[in-house]
């Protein structure tokens, strides 16, 4: 059984260890929490002049089975006490610090009394290169590379790239691209099902996909052929996503899911609740309301909040006060 108090609340990128109020000469460690590759503990210290915080992941002497060192870049708060009142202490922020056995540590005046909650948001998660080449970041290619890798062999991104006895082209908002239709269709049921009945995109040998940009529909025609990089994929997963639901190709659109689960934070959170409500993608919902209401980080959005609530849909809106007025009244 953990101990009261130890348990730390983490998200993919976010965690926080609600702590009670810590007398002088006290130290707490509290339970580990699963964040990227590795088990992490936080653990506050507090003498008569300072409190300590720590920030250390779980590493073993042993380099058999176990992840190596994470090499981070995170974001560090101080809440304290609860909205509307709570005051916020802020650390500088870490850039791709190794965190080694002796971890992270933060000194800060406790002048403070009462509960707190310490907050760690990770940035990015980066494991160096055996080989000596530069730190790679576990979240820069998830999942995308072994998807494209499987569904596509490496001739296919060829006959895209030179353009090899295409038969049809593909109109995007800014521009086209030629493509085949053998490959689209075997890729997509909605492609296939345009291709074999007499539909204008036969008798013409053109698709209008006129809601994408040029760039966001030569990243689903790379995706298609295997030949998608993981930065194309990473600034065009909002549009991928659309095109997966439209063209139903479900793995891709579970690829663009998982990605976005990865790296909610403050600025993208509504845009994500949205996205997610749109789609009718649950798990993508209910973290972004898990982000917003359980983390309360709806009270440190004003701006954003108060224009959410006047462009977006009713319904939405509806299970956001809920999940917010559910956990007024849980507390």
């Amino acid at each position: 059984m953990s101990a009261a108090g130890s348990r730390v609340e983490a998200a993919p990128r976010l965690a926080q260890w609600r702590v009670d109020a810590l007398p002088c000469y006290t130290y707490r460690k509290s339970d580990s929490f699963r964040v990227g590759l590795w088990n992490w503990y936080l653990s506050v210290e507090r003498n008569n002049k300072q409190t300590c915080v720590k920030l250390f992941a779980e590493l073993s002497n042993s380099a058999k089975n176990t992840a190596p060192a994470p090499i981070a870049s995170f974001v560090t708060k101080l809440l304290i006490s609860f909205p509307p009142n709570q005051k916020i202490i802020e650390h500088p922020g870490i850039l791709d610090k190794p965190l080694k056995h002796e971890g992270f540590v933060w000194t800060i005046d406790s002048s403070f009394t009462g509960r707190f909650v310490i907050e760690i948001e990770f940035l990015d998660l980066k494991v160096a290169d055996s080989s000596g080449g530069e730190p790679a970041s576990i979240w820069a290619s998830h999942q995308i590379k072994q998807s494209s890798d499987n569904t596509a062999l490496s001739s296919l991104a060829r006959m895209l790239q030179e353009g090899i006895l295409c038969d049809i082209t593909i109109n995007a908002d800014d521009g086209s691209i030629r493509a085949h239709r053998a490959i689209l269709a075997a890729r997509s049921p909605v492609f296939r099902s345009m291709f074999s009945h007499d539909l204008r995109e036969k008798e013409l040998s053109t698709v209008d996909i006129s809601d994408m940009s040029l760039d966001a529909c030569r990243g689903f025609l790379n995706y298609i052929y295997g030949d998608l990089r993981s930065e194309e994929f990473l600034a065009h997963r909002l549009a991928l996503l659309g095109a997966a639901d439209k063209y139903d190709i479900a793995d891709l659109k579970e690829a663009c899911v998982e990605s976005l689960l990865e790296d909610i934070d403050a600025r993208n959170v509504i845009e994500r609740l949205q996205t997610g409500h749109l789609y009718r993608l649950q798990r993508l919902k209910d973290s972004c309301l898990r982000f917003l209401v359980d983390f309360r980080k709806v009270y440190e959005m004003q701006d954003e909040f108060s224009a959410f609530l006047q462009t977006a849909d009713r319904d939405l809106v509806a299970e956001v006060f809920q999940g917010v007025l559910a956990a007024w009244s849980g507390r």
